[in-house]
């Protein structure tokens, strides 16, 4: 979702001063919290003796939607799009905002509760209009982020400005005009790897910078929730497929890679031997859940898990996705990179939260799936960087000839070669203004 402004050099120190003082906060707090090592993790740095138990659940009646206004970032990407319909259809009057560095008009939802300004949420006045002449906001759903784990890695400032520095500024608008609930997109790379199942009460020990970045904005909610009386709720989805993902970014989701490469005649390229095992989930089995989080009292100021249980092996998915685009499975494996090799992950706790009983089956997903990108998703184009901040290590098939390396690079809509065309066609003369 994010692009990124025009820095000059007092900006981009004060920001990267800014990254840099959280950074240290959360490896302080957590280096204090791993002694001693038996403790276990509760979801942020509080000690536990044993593991959180779910048997019992809570519970808690919704909270009336009826003319409470709410703000949507990211909601011209892939998941905030599912969370600006879900939470317009539960009554909600949904305020969107995108910057479309990397989302598409197809996906703003046409509701009639779904009001859509672009903008940029690290620009402190587009921000600031959108609070004052558009709210009171009664909660905040933060889904704008740039999510790409392995690619952070060669863009870590612009992965830090743009999930963590401006997620901070979003929220210190929220508290500043008392928002009730801040609901916020983490990840499961939080968690890196371990050795087990990945639950909320696990000590977090991200390996990637997308993951840091989501693991520090998770530990300041906690700190404005102690000082502010912020409420939040954070969810850590995982591999989340589904219609209105961009199937021609190559740096993440490999279900939109595989369908991609099958639609232009391409073989499935897997890093490494393709054992790799991830559970992956269908987008209106976790949209849904993030939507109606902040209208159950029980669920606030608590982590969730989100998406499907079973795993599968990269190799298997491989042929789940060429069934479902009806194709003979014809496979690449490509030198191994970087990676967590295996992520098995619990969702007990948002089943017992919400009164989950089910979700959809993989080969089910990836038909809905492959009829959405066979009418729609071939259409997309890749939405790529001209530049990167280190290009050493990085996965051949990423660097092209004319990739560049800069320290402060730039990525905003203009990187996007439909979002011009689509603008003309849905807002005729121009997106409308906050």
């Amino acid at each position: 979702f994010f692009s990124a402004m025009t820095w000059n050099s007092n900006a981009l120190f004060r920001t990267l001063a800014t990254v840099c003082l959280l950074l240290v906060g959360v490896v302080v707090l957590w280096c204090l919290d791993k002694r001693p090592h038996q403790q276990q993790w509760s979801g942020f740095l509080t000690k536990r003796s044993h593991r959180e138990d779910w048997s019992t659940c809570p519970h808690s009646d919704p909270l009336p939607t009826s003319g409470k206004k709410v703000l949507v970032t990211g909601a011209a990407g892939f998941i905030g799009s599912h969370v600006a319909r879900s939470a317009a259809e539960l009554g909600l009057q949904v305020v969107a905002v995108d910057d479309m560095s990397g989302g598409f008009w197809e996906n703003v939802p046409a509701h009639p509760n779904v009001h859509f300004f672009k903008g940029d949420c690290k620009d402190a006045a587009f921000v600031e209009k959108v609070f004052t002449r558009h709210g009171p906001f009664e909660y905040v759903y933060h889904l704008a982020a740039y999510a790409a784990e392995g690619l952070s890695h060669f863009i870590p400032s612009y992965n830090y400005r743009n999930n963590l520095v401006a997620s901070v500024e979003i929220l210190n608008f929220a508290i500043k005009h008392k928002v009730k609930c801040f609901v916020f997109t983490s990840s499961i790379a939080v968690y890196g790897s371990v050795p087990d199942d990945m639950r909320e009460d696990v000590i977090p020990t991200p390996e990637d910078p997308y993951g840091v970045s989501k693991f520090a904005m998770e530990l300041h909610l906690k700190s404005a929730h102690e000082m502010h009386a912020m409420d939040y709720v954070i969810f850590r989805p995982h591999n989340v497929y589904g219609p209105n993902q961009n199937i021609a970014d190559k740096y993440r989701n490999v279900v939109g890679i595989f369908m991609n490469e099958i639609i232009h005649g391409k073989p499935l390229t897997i890093f490494g031997d393709g054992s790799q095992t991830r559970s992956f989930s269908y987008v209106d089995d976790v949209a849904p859940i993030i939507a109606k989080a902040p209208l159950l009292p029980h669920a606030r100021n608590q982590i969730f898990n989100v998406g499907a249980d079973d795993s599968y092996s990269l190799n298997d998915l491989a042929q789940s996705v060429s069934h479902a685009m009806q194709v003979q499975p014809n496979i690449v494996h490509l030198d191994a990179r970087k990676e967590v090799v295996h992520s098995t992950v619990s969702n007990a706790k948002v089943r017992c939260f919400f009164g989950l009983s089910g979700y959809t089956a993989l080969q089910d997903g990836l038909n809905k799936t492959a009829v959405w990108v066979k009418s729609i998703g071939r259409h997309y184009l890749p939405v790529e960087f001209s530049h990167v901040e280190i290009i050493q290590n990085m996965p051949p098939s990423w660097v092209r000839a004319d990739l560049g390396q800069a320290s402060a690079i730039v990525h905003d809509s203009s990187d996007n070669p439909r979002a011009g065309e689509f603008e003309r066609q849905r807002f005729g003369d121009g997106v409308p203004e906050p």
